[in-house]
């Protein structure tokens, strides 16, 4: 299925998906670090992104 370009954020808000480059970057900007820093922190504690807020110390 081709990617839909009318799409502006994830369709599951719940999870972050490291692999899709421009779900990276939408997490990366909302969640203000690095797509690095993102990308340890899933692999630290998975990808809900609740598990990743805390693990990062953001509220």
């Amino acid at each position: 299925m081709p990617d839909n370009l009318k799409i502006k954020r994830p369709l599951d808000a719940k999870k972050i998906n490291v692999n899709e480059p421009w779900e990276l970057n939408y997490w990366s900007k909302t969640l203000q670090v690095t797509p690095d820093r993102l990308r340890q922190a899933v692999r630290t504690v998975g990808t809900m992104v609740d598990d990743v807020k805390r693990h990062l110390g953001i509220r």
